[in-house]
């Protein structure tokens, strides 16, 4: 990582040409008084006094004059992207992750989000792709290693019901049988050898074909599959501060995925085991050859920071006076 500074107007630190202004007015105004002092036999103040306005006057101007120079700190992350795995973080979006707790609380859907921003956190130079899923399986980003753009997507296009399903059921619309077309329609890269599914839901799906998701995603290349359950059974799906009577939690909805899982060697978690899935997720994926895929730049202004310190001093001199 390399840090640089520059500075987008260099000729703002003639700003600080000002200071000398307020230092000449106040010399003068000091060489007055003590002419006035020695004609009236008074003795000298403190220097202690004007030396603390001086420092300040220059602190002030030194600092005011270095914010008009607009510096930039800015550090520059070279990217280091594997190139033999990929992964989807697959989000159910149907309108059973609206249920929550109570009203105000989180929804399922809003853990998912936040579970998926950790998850990508851990896979690290791994290229991480985002879909939906209710009755199907949409992408919304192929694998990327970009996170910016990877986050940029999880809260602008992933929302309840992004696309509808195409079923008439409000209540259970997700069929993890969808998931198969994940291979045939090619999500993945061919130089994918890796490849990762983690799929967050609550488990509240139509019956699955296990025989035939399994026969899709164990076949060579195969797709390793972790899933991550958002689901209690105190929530409720709720319609202006009501809930709605057409849902209610499905208990089986944990023992399914079990079953799915145990069907695709692949593992389930609940909503508190996303460090472990996370864990998981890394280990499945694990070690790999990486190119490099360019620079990342993160700017940080320090004018704003600068023009803020400007005022301590000033304050300072405010405060003396007052004293």
């Amino acid at each position: 990582m390399a840090v640089t500074l520059t500075f987008l107007t260099p000729f703002g630190a003639l700003l600080s040409v000002g200071v000398l202004i307020p230092l000449v007015a106040l010399l003068f105004a000091r060489w007055r008084a003590r002419h006035v002092r020695g004609a009236l036999a008074m003795s000298e103040p403190a220097r202690r006094g004007a030396i603390v306005a001086l420092a300040a006057l220059v602190f002030v101007s030194v600092l005011l004059g270095l914010a008009a120079t607009q510096p930039i700190v800015e550090q520059t992350t070279r990217f280091e992207v594997r190139t033999d795995a990929e992964a989807f973080v697959v989000i159910d979006v149907s309108r059973s992750m609206l249920a929550r707790r109570e009203v105000g609380s989180t929804t399922r859907l809003m853990r998912a989000k936040n579970a998926a921003s950790e998850l990508r956190t851990s896979l690290g130079s791994v290229p991480v792709g985002i879909a939906s899923l209710t009755d199907r399986v949409l992408p919304h980003l192929f694998p990327s290693a970009d996170v910016d753009v990877f986050e940029a997507t999880l809260e602008r296009a992933i929302g309840i019901e992004r696309p509808p399903p195409g079923g008439t059921s409000r209540t259970r619309a997700t069929k993890l049988d969808a998931l198969t077309s994940v291979r045939s329609l090619h999500f993945f890269s061919p130089r994918a050898k890796q490849r990762l599914l983690v799929v967050l839901t609550d488990g509240e799906t139509v019956p699955v074909n296990r025989l035939r998701l399994a026969r899709q995603l164990l076949r060579a290349p195969a797709i390793d599959t972790v899933f991550v359950q958002f689901w209690s059974e105190r929530e409720r799906v709720y319609t202006r501060r009501a809930a709605e009577p057409q849902y209610a939690p499905d208990p089986s909805a944990r023992s399914l995925l079990d079953g799915v899982a145990e069907a695709i060697d692949g593992s389930v978690y609940s909503e508190q085991g996303v460090d472990a899935a996370a864990r998981k997720a890394r280990a499945l994926v694990g070690n790999g050859p990486t190119v490099s895929d360019g620079d990342r730049q993160d700017p940080i202004a320090l004018a704003p920071y600068l023009s803020v310190a400007a005022f301590l001093p000033l304050a300072l001199l405010l405060w003396r006076r007052d004293r």
